[in-house]
């Protein structure tokens, strides 16, 4: 944990509401002690023209299904999509999904939108706001994309490609931030996590 910056983290309880390795890793990196506790809830389809509020709706309903049984706890949760001339690309269904996607993805700049948010029920307290970060591929030939889609990373992953993995070499670059694009905007999320758990302190000392 960062205590020079961030005083009494551990006197709360923290749960991230998603099965996500990635977004585990990202907060075990930083010292966070959590719970996951998956929600399981049904995501809503999110509409092009909304894209933003769509995301932030998923994420907090996420957020709001373990939070209801965990009142005093600050809830964690989030959601991302891969987004290309305004067209949601989500996990492929199958090798041949993949190719598609990825071929589509080749020479061209996408988008990574994450909505996050911190739920605390006992204070009556939320926030939630979407971090884009822009990705450019370099161009792909058929072998290049039919290597990557039988090694098997894309199978579960938006867009098909996993830029923390192999998925690296398939990028030329990009505008914003990289963890954003892994799942989670773990720098923001720091930022956003002290100004959330300063107003719960200042608020545990009025009582």
């Amino acid at each position: 944990m960062l205590d020079f910056l961030i005083e009494n983290y551990n006197e709360l309880d923290f749960i991230l509401a998603s099965a996500s390795p990635r977004r585990s890793e990202l907060l075990n990196n930083i010292g966070l002690k959590f719970k996951v506790m998956v929600s399981h809830v049904e995501e809503d389809e999110i509409r092009p023209d909304n894209l933003n509020n769509g995301l932030i709706n998923n994420a907090r309903k996420k957020g709001e299904a373990v939070a209801e049984s965990n009142k005093d706890a600050v809830v964690i949760s989030a959601d991302t999509i891969v987004v290309l001339d305004h067209h949601i690309m989500g996990k492929p269904v199958d090798e041949n999904d993949a190719c598609e996607m990825l071929k589509k993805l080749s020479g061209r700049t996408h988008e990574v939108m994450t909505a996050f948010g911190l739920i605390c029920k006992e204070h009556n307290k939320s926030y939630f706001e979407t971090i884009k970060t822009k990705v450019k591929f370099r161009s792909l030939n058929s072998d290049e994309i039919s290597a990557y889609v039988e090694i098997g990373e894309p199978m579960d992953k938006a867009g098909a490609y996993a830029i923390q993995g192999k998925g690296s070499v398939l990028v030329d670059n990009i505008e914003g931030c990289y963890f954003n694009v892994v799942g989670f905007p773990i720098s923001r999320f720091f930022v956003v996590l002290k100004d959330f758990c300063k107003g719960l302190n200042d608020a545990q000392n009025q009582i």
